[in-house]
């Protein structure tokens, strides 16, 4: 499992889009938000700056080593553990995937910076974008999504807007629901009706399936994300929840975490670093044993651990001292 490259990973299995090339275009948790939803934990640099975090010519020698190999996937995502739009030649790697590639291009974005022409102009490159919306007024967006002080939310909305008319592509629409945050129906309509607005051609819906940033962000309940998938238009399809095992090589993943953690508690970071693993791939697996309720996630100093559950007890979330 020992990964050989230092700006891609994967495959790895994807809710949406089957085996996912990842392409990681910043350092860990450099983003324009905190959600306190985040899988992948606190922001720990929260910026508006655009430039070349990584160099264009590395990560295009990568994807060209890993074409040679004969590899495959069913995409290549930009995504990665940051917001992959603030890098400044995100766009030349889309044309590059797009030119080089016989695979479609995907953008995975939270969407904060598409008031700006720039990030706007290199995203028509993608062939699928997907943005996130789980807000529906500034003093919303300040609690779902802690933005830098830089961001406005009225802005954000209009620049998605202004992206659809002249996107070719598909636009997809992530909102992700946080129980007793943004879950009351009226404001679950507020946010559809910003939706529409936006013009997605898909409309996903999601909760806090995985370990979050903030453990009292607990999900919403199949049976009310049913009922809140019909308010969107297009129909929401729920996304939460769907099993991400995807052949042999992830049965023998978990296994290898699951040998780590019988041993001791571990973060998603001191996992990556032990088998040389991605922070998303490890938090797709991780988030399947806990449903799976062999592993439980305990909040610590401000960091997620991961412990295996005794017998007989549940995966519960815990918070306690670890001196890991």
């Amino acid at each position: 499992m020992m990964q050989r490259y230092h700006h891609i990973f994967g495959p790895v299995p994807s809710r949406r889009f089957g085996r996912s090339l990842g392409v990681d275009l910043t350092p860990l948790k450099t983003c324009t938000l905190d959600c306190i939803f985040c899988q992948l934990g606190h922001t720990s640099r929260k910026t508006t700056e655009r430039k070349e975090y990584v160099p264009v010519k590395e990560v295009e020698s990568e994807l060209r080593e890993w074409l040679r190999e004969g590899r495959t996937a069913d995409y290549v995502t930009l995504s990665g553990s940051g917001e992959p739009t603030l890098h400044s030649g995100f766009g030349d790697i889309l044309r590059f995937i797009k030119k080089e590639m016989p695979i479609p291009a995907v953008l995975l974005s939270n969407g904060s910076l598409f008031w700006m022409p720039a990030v706007r102009e290199a995203a028509l490159a993608a062939d699928i974008v997907k943005v996130s919306l789980s807000a529906w007024d500034p003093i919303s967006f300040q609690r779902v999504n802690r933005p830098h002080e830089d961001m406005d939310f009225r802005r954000c909305v209009v620049g998605l807007h202004a992206f659809r008319k002249d996107f070719q592509g598909k636009l997809w629409l992530e909102v992700f629901l946080v129980e007793g945050v943004n879950s009351q129906a009226a404001d679950v309509k507020k946010i559809a009706k910003l939706a529409d607005i936006i013009g997605a051609d898909e409309i996903h819906l999601n909760t806090a399936v995985r370990p979050t940033a903030e453990k009292s962000a607990i999900p919403v309940a199949r049976k009310g994300m049913e009922k809140f998938a019909g308010l969107f238009t297009p129909r929401a399809t729920i996304i939460a929840g769907f099993p991400a095992r995807c052949g042999s090589n992830v049965k023998a993943n978990e296994e290898s975490i699951l040998d780590m953690l019988r041993r001791r508690p571990c973060t998603t970071r001191q996992i990556a670093a032990a088998f040389g693993m991605h922070v998303n791939e490890v938090s797709k697996y991780t988030g399947d044993l806990v449903r799976d309720r062999r592993i439980r996630p305990v909040w610590s100093d401000g960091e997620i651990y991961f412990g295996i559950c005794p017998p007989g007890k549940p995966a519960a979330t815990t918070s306690e001292n670890n001196d890991a």
